[in-house]
């Protein structure tokens, strides 16, 4: 399966990176019906909330909003009181104990990698990030130090063309008459 359709849909809902039931139901080829009760059969394996948790209603509807106008969640989807669930990445790697098929084994690898490669990409930015960081700090001190040469030489150049007292031999006109 191709990483960059599973990266697609992984989403960053509550700060953490999460996949929905419906996009997981999708890539398992199983209805999402059968994926929600395979889960709360096994809701033990499940511990809320860094295996699934459920969207707040606020959540769900935002969710719903974002893939109609995509055209990846169908219309009235969240009617009743069944509420989108969210996997993060250890809630995608139970699902393999509990959707048995060979289908969603090869499919979890896939959705392991994706989350492996993103979390690479997470970690060569805040490395760039940080790099960026010193670069700066760098140049503004290096700023900072040409401001201050500059300045020092504009007054050192306005003392220097202060009116001087005439050095010499000044002529009294009147003793020349």
């Amino acid at each position: 399966m191709e990483l960059q359709i599973i990266q697609n849909r992984i989403y960053e809902i509550r700060g953490m990176r999460v996949m929905l039931d419906y996009d997981l139901a999708k890539l398992y080829n199983v209805e999402n019906r059968a994926l929600k009760q395979a889960v709360k059969r096994n809701i033990d394996r499940f511990p809320a909330p860094d295996f699934m948790f459920e969207l707040t209603r606020e959540e769900s509807d935002a969710a719903i909003e974002l893939g109609v106008s995509q055209n990846v969640i169908p219309p009235g989807y969240n009617v009743g009181s069944s509420f989108i669930m969210a996997f993060p990445e250890l809630g995608v790697a139970m699902l393999s104990s509990v959707l048995k098929s060979k289908k969603a084994i090869q499919v979890n690898i896939s959705i392991m990698r994706a989350f492996v490669t993103l979390r690479q990409y997470s970690l060569g930015y805040a490395e760039l990030n940080r790099k960026l960081d010193e670069f700066m700090i760098e140049t503004n001190v290096q700023f900072s130090d040409i401001y201050e040469a500059l300045t020092e030489k504009k007054k050192k150049k306005e003392l220097d063309n202060k009116p001087r007292k005439r050095v010499g031999y000044v002529q009294d006109e009147e003793k020349e008459q």
